[in-house]
């Protein structure tokens, strides 16, 4: 498990979940500790993201913010270099 903070409010914990058919990530959104979101991304080959959660961490700030909020952590996680 990994944990992204995106500010002293909100954070999201990533994890990989193994599939019989695949493989996957699932992103659950924290605010102030309290579950809030999540999002999931299933493969069934190798992805090709920037770096691991990428995928899911972004669908997860897509689903659950708007505004100059959801561009401000869209640009955190694009600021990732791993």
């Amino acid at each position: 498990m990994r944990i992204f903070k995106l500010n002293k409010k909100y954070e999201i914990a990533c994890e990989f979940v193994n599939k019989s058919d695949g493989f996957g990530h699932r992103a659950t959104l924290f605010c102030n500790g309290q579950e809030i979101g999540s999002s999931t991304a299933r493969y069934y080959n190798r992805t090709w993201e920037a770096f691991e959660f990428e995928t899911v961490l972004l669908n997860c700030i897509n689903d659950n913010f708007e505004g100059k909020e959801k561009e401000k952590f869209r640009g955190i996680i694009k600021a990732i270099k791993y």
